[in-house]
């Protein structure tokens, strides 16, 4: 079977875009499939693989896999990468309502300058933010925990995410972990991704969570929050009137085509 696909990233977070309404043959992918195709030696090399399906009420469906062939939350950067696929190929307009894993999201198409475009994603409300021994901890679509460090710089983000992932606290799903600095009323951020099971460019639920569990600790007070990963620069808004009620949420970002092409499964 030979699969058309796209390959977007956001902030370096890459994905495989397979589009099923264009293909709706294209709908026998098993486990090992997204594994391969996601497969950075022998297949096409991504975090993530995304099928854009049709949807009776909304613009589209989005599906979410992990690298690892299993299906996946919410992911925020994927999201907005199939917001400006689906704008590219008409199924959707500047704005866009779709269903993910964690219901309907609103987003936006802000500017497009020929393959890279800037998305702006509405991310589900918060109403709890718990305190952790670990960290805070809180879902923004995918589960999160965040500790704050004075020297990103000197944290082992794969070994010391891993071992949190997996923590008994967190358990039977597990967690993404993020570790993330404050300066200058700027978040630095690095993440360690369930499913990926290493370190990413970047997360858009784990900056999300990041920003809220900024606002929430004291570490900054205003409302849109400026985030730098890795793989390049987020910016996170919300409205807050409650203590650890989070609700308006809004991720912005880049998100780029990177190439299309055919593979053979």
């Amino acid at each position: 079977m030979k699969v058309p696909f796209y390959k977007y990233e956001g902030a370096g977070n890459d994905f495989i875009i397979i589009d099923q309404i264009a293909d709706l043959l294209q709908d026998l992918f098993t486990e090992k499939d997204i594994s391969f195709l996601c497969n950075r030696r022998f297949g096409i090399g991504a975090d993530g693989l995304m099928l854009i399906k049709n949807h009776f009420e909304y613009d589209f469906e989005m599906v979410y896999y992990n690298s690892d062939g299993k299906q996946g939350t919410m992911c925020g950067n994927g999201g907005r990468c199939l917001v400006a696929y689906a704008a590219r190929k008409g199924i959707a307009g500047e704005t866009a309502i779709f269903t993910a894993a964690d219901g309907p999201h609103k987003a936006t198409v802000v500017d497009v300058k020929g393959n890279n475009s800037l998305i702006s994603l509405q991310m589900r409300d918060v109403d709890k933010i718990e305190d952790t021994k670990h960290g805070l901890f809180l879902d923004t679509g995918s589960p999160h925990l965040v500790i704050f460090e004075k020297d990103l710089a000197l944290v082992n983000v794969f070994n010391q995410g891993k071992e949190l992932r997996h923590a008994p606290e967190f358990k039977p799903g597990g967690t993404n972990v993020n570790f993330a600095e404050v300066k200058d009323n700027h978040i630095y951020i690095r993440t360690f991704e369930r499913g990926v099971e290493n370190e990413t460019l970047a997360c858009g639920t784990g900056v999300t969570a990041v920003a809220m569990a900024a606002h929430y600790s004291g570490l900054l007070d205003q409302n849109t929050i400026n985030v730098s990963a890795r793989g390049g620069d987020l910016k996170v808004s919300f409205e807050n009137h409650q203590k650890g009620k989070y609700r308006n949420v809004w991720l912005e970002g880049p998100a780029k085509l990177v190439f299309k092409g055919e593979i053979d499964l």
